[in-house]
């Protein structure tokens, strides 16, 4: 599986806090199956994947704009599909005190897995998602919360 590990580099090259601090970003997977049929042996990785980020003293905008920013490009149906907005993004904070919180986000993935047989060589590739954003073609992104620049990524999909 491809997402984990490159929502987790997203966020920490995005986010100077995790930079510094990337112990900070824990990622789990829970509630995975395979999906499959049509008598080949593709497959579908369906999960959830859980991020909680200890200690959260940003503003929390500053954590979601870029997961969303991530989702626009590598889970777009997430955010244009109004049927999974109620479930397919949730978070919950325990606030820890005036200035910090421990942050759960909980999204639901996917990730296509296209297996070829020809005469008993196989051979796996994963696809990325077709892109349903007009700017997903942006690489070079800035967040301003106010006028204060507040993270900067480079973006690729899958990246």
């Amino acid at each position: 599986m491809i997402k984990p590990s490159s929502l987790r580099g997203h966020l920490t090259h995005a986010l100077p806090c995790l930079a510094q601090n990337p112990d900070k970003l824990h990622v789990f997977m829970d509630d995975g199956h395979i999906e499959c049929g049509g008598g080949s042996l593709s497959f579908l990785y369906v999960y959830t994947l859980t991020l909680v980020v200890t200690d959260w003293a940003e503003h929390a905008d500053t954590l979601i704009v870029p997961i969303l920013a991530w989702l626009s490009v590598n889970q777009p149906e997430l955010l244009h599909n109004h049927e999974r907005w109620a479930d397919g993004f949730t978070f919950r904070a325990e606030i820890l005190n005036h200035s910090s919180a421990d942050i759960e986000i909980q999204l639901k993935l996917s990730e296509r897995v296209g297996v070829k047989n020809t005469a008993g060589r196989i051979d796996v590739t994963h696809f990325p998602e077709p892109p349903l954003d007009p700017y997903a073609q942006v690489e070079n992104w800035q967040l301003f919360i106010g006028s204060e620049k507040v993270a900067e990524w480079e973006q690729k999909p899958n990246g």
